[in-house]
């Protein structure tokens, strides 16, 4: 059965956009990518084949954020396949948007291709210039700042973020740039983890080991941040380019493996403000493929200096769900939503292996 929807997204409501946009400043010897940048249009294409004696089987498969912003809107989002069952959902807690498909019956391999067309620009708020902005509601922020299985605010996470503040009377600025700088001067990048990692920071705290990928790294920025008292959240997403600055920073075709988990904290002034320090880890070890960059290296200190405030939108963002139930309800809690995720006669597959999975994304960008 085929099926065509397109999905209009309304900006009314919005919680959190761009207080300014401005240049981020660049370290000596490299450019920062450009914030006034016009707005680019991707295709992303997620292709599913389940194996037919898996069945009953039923996928969700990660959509664009739900509500447009200034610096992301959905244009189109179209579907094909031979499901018995399909629709788009949004889970209760947090809305992360999802492509919902169910074959409830043994018949032919499952298959399923969902195509989504989004638009995008760089994103940045200038930390200098208050402006007005719209707002995230109570129920929002206490919503960043509860803790959750993977992200505690309590014990040693609390304790680690009281060591890290600067002096009482700081700032929501200072304190969360702080955590950032923390985050990138005290943790690595391990190419051992498998995925984006898990986010389990209170085992990082506690092993010592600060190791792991961008779901590891920015969810202790965020989980540092709430325990603090500052509101704060991962986005998850995928890169759906190469970067204009770093190459370790993008990713563009075949993009199955290119998720990628960023974060933000809340100003009463400024609204949501980007940040990213686990790319700065990415680009100390994966910039340069002979050698692990010093902190001190320019392309290091620009990424330092941008990803405090600016997010490069060579990126799609999906959700800022963690820990939560999908709906339709799965059969167990996802620590974070941004892979193609498949319940079927074999329980929850792995997300991590796409060969045993079948499914792959493709991105390019559409050019006008």
């Amino acid at each position: 059965m085929d099926r065509r929807e397109f999905l209009t997204i309304s900006t009314a409501g919005m919680a959190g956009t761009l207080a300014g946009i401005g240049p981020a400043r660049a370290a000596e010897g490299t450019a920062a990518p450009p914030m006034n940048a016009s707005w680019r249009t991707f295709e992303v294409v997620t292709d599913v084949e389940l194996w037919p004696q898996d069945t009953p089987a039923k996928v969700w498969l990660p959509l664009p954020l739900y509500r447009d912003s200034d610096y992301q809107r959905t244009l189109d989002i179209r579907w094909t396949g031979n499901a018995s069952a399909t629709g788009i959902y949004r889970d209760p807690k947090f809305g992360a948007p999802a492509y919902f498909a169910q074959w409830s019956e043994r018949a032919a391999a499952p298959k399923l291709q969902v195509t989504t067309v989004i638009a995008t620009r760089n994103r940045s708020v200038d930390l200098a210039k208050p402006a007005p902005t719209q707002y995230a509601t109570r129920e929002e922020l206490e919503l960043y700042l509860q803790p959750t299985a993977h992200i505690p605010t309590d014990g040693i996470v609390r304790a680690t973020a009281s060591r890290i503040l600067p002096m009482a009377g700081a700032s929501t600025i200072e304190r969360a740039r702080a955590i950032y700088e923390w985050i990138v001067e005290n943790t690595f990048r391990d190419p051992k983890v498998i995925g984006c990692g898990t986010g389990d920071i209170r085992f990082m705290l506690e092993s010592g080991n600060l190791g792991g990928k961008c779901a590891d790294l920015n969810a202790l920025f965020v989980g540092l941040a709430r325990s603090a008292g500052i509101p704060a959240r991962d986005v998850y997403g995928v890169r759906v380019a190469d970067s204009a600055t770093w190459k370790s920073l993008g990713k563009s075709g075949d993009i199955t493996k290119a998720q990628h988990c960023r974060a933000e904290f809340h100003h009463p002034t400024f609204g949501w403000v980007p940040v990213d320090p686990a790319d700065v880890r990415k680009v100390i070890l994966e910039e340069d493929k002979e050698r692990t960059l010093p902190l001190g290296d320019p392309r290091v200190e620009t990424a330092r200096e941008t990803l405090f405030g600016a997010w490069e939108m060579n990126w799609v963002g999906f959700n800022t769900a963690n820990d939560t139930r999908l709906t339709p309800e799965t059969v167990k809690a996802l620590g974070h939503f941004m892979y193609p995720y498949a319940e079927t006669t074999k329980g929850a597959l792995d997300y991590y292996d796409a060969q045993n999975f079948r499914y792959q994304m493709t991105a390019r960008e559409i050019i006008a």
